[in-house]
């Protein structure tokens, strides 16, 4: 499961002419979901999304979480995430999960956040959406679930 998070001042996701989700400060999640990717996998990946400490405290220092802040988040499911495009010019995706697989673990990942006190908004899975983010900073973070439990280097 990869994420790209940003920071933001403002975000909205609207399909045709419906706006369905719309927050101020918090973090717009775009969530590619890969092929044998987990619900616990989904559960840690909202936890660390939660915890990562990229909002600024009065001395300017990243030093407080989308929990710290009470922000928001808006959680798009972006398949596009996983390309393959070492070869030619058109990506493949054959490392993104089915979408009878992805669907349910991006609403564990929204879920997830939800039960630990994060006001969760959804775009809709498989639609062709428009997204808006006001990108804060800019400040962007790539997460990787697969990278969660790997040590770090010394």
């Amino acid at each position: 499961m990869r994420a790209v998070i940003q920071r933001v001042s403002h975000a909205s996701v609207t399909v045709g002419e419906e706006r369905l989700a719309q927050i101020e400060r918090g973090l717009v999640v775009l969530l590619g979901v890969a092929a044998g990717d987990t619900a616990e996998e989904a559960r840690k990946l909202a936890k660390k999304t939660a915890e990562l400490r990229i909002f600024s405290d009065a001395a300017g220092r990243f030093d407080l979480s989308l929990l710290d802040v009470g922000g928001q988040a808006l959680v798009v499911s972006q398949f596009t995430l996983l390309a393959a495009t070492r070869k030619g010019r058109r990506p493949s995706f054959p490392e993104a999960a089915p979408p009878e697989e992805a669907e349910p673990l991006v609403e564990a990942f929204a879920a997830a956040l939800r039960e630990m006190g994060v006001e969760v908004q959804s775009g809709r899975f498989g639609a062709h959406m428009l997204v808006e983010i006001h990108n804060e900073g800019p400040v962007t973070i790539i997460l990787d679930s697969k990278e969660l439990d790997r040590p770090r280097r010394g």
